[in-house]
C-alpha cells in the first residue's frame, strides 16, 4: 500500500508538534510553530533515444516500482543539478551511452510509488542523440533494454504513467 504524504507526515519537522494539519492541496501547517511544509513535485528526466530504424530505446525496470515493466531511461534530478545535466548523467549511469545533443520534448506529471510512499514528480522529457551504441549495456537499475517502434509498444507492458503518456504521444506522432 502506498501512502500519500498527507497521510504519512504526522508531526511537524520543525517543532515536533502533532498539530500538523494537511491543507488538502499541497502543504501541511503547524498550529503550534506556524511553519508550513510544502509537498512539491520532484524533478525527473526521461530520455528518448532513437536508432536509425526509427525504433526507440526502451529499458526494462530492474527494481520496483514497476519491476520487469518497460520504461524509458532516465531518473531523478539531483539537488543543485540541471535537468540537462541529469539526463546526460542518468544515461551514462544506466546505459553507458554519451548524449551528444538533446532537445526538449515535453513535461509530464507522474506519481512514483516507492517504499510505501507516493512521490509526485514532474518528468522532463528530452529527445536525445548519442554518438553510437557500441558500448550500450544495462547498468544501475536497468534490467535489460530493447529498441521498439512506438506503434508496436503494448501500453499495458509500460510501467509508469508518465512513460505511458510518452508512448501515446509518440504513437500519435506516427
Amino acid at each position: 500500500m502506498n501512502t500519500h504524504p498527507s497521510e504519512a507526515i504526522q508531526f511537524c519537522p520543525f517543532c515536533g508538534s502533532k498539530n500538523f494539519i494537511w491543507d488538502g492541496v499541497k502543504s501541511h501547517a503547524c498550529l503550534d510553530c506556524r511553519k508550513k511544509l510544502y509537498t512539491n513535485e520532484a524533478g525527473a528526466v526521461i530520455a528518448l533515444i532513437k536508432n536509425n530504424k526509427g525504433q526507440y530505446l526502451f529499458t526494462t525496470r530492474k527494481r520496483n516500482p514497476a519491476k520487469g515493466m518497460l520504461d524509458f531511461p532516465g531518473g531523478f534530478i539531483d539537488l543543485n543539478e540541471t535537468a540537462e545535466a541529469a539526463v546526460v548523467r542518468e544515461i551514462k549511469e544506466e546505459l553507458n551511452l554519451d548524449i551528444i545533443d538533446y532537445q526538449f520534448f515535453a513535461t509530464i506529471p507522474n506519481q512514483y510509488q516507492y517504499g510505501g510512499l507516493t512521490y509526485f514528480t514532474i518528468d522532463i522529457v528530452f529527445d536525445c542523440q548519442v554518438n553510437d551504441f557500441l558500448h550500450l549495456k544495462a547498468l544501475d537499475d536497468v534490467g535489460d533494454y530493447q529498441f521498439i517502434l512506438p506503434k508496436l509498444v503494448n501500453i499495458d507492458l509500460v510501467g509508469l504513467s508518465s512513460a505511458k503518456e510518452v508512448v501515446r504521444r509518440l504513437q500519435q506522432m506516427g
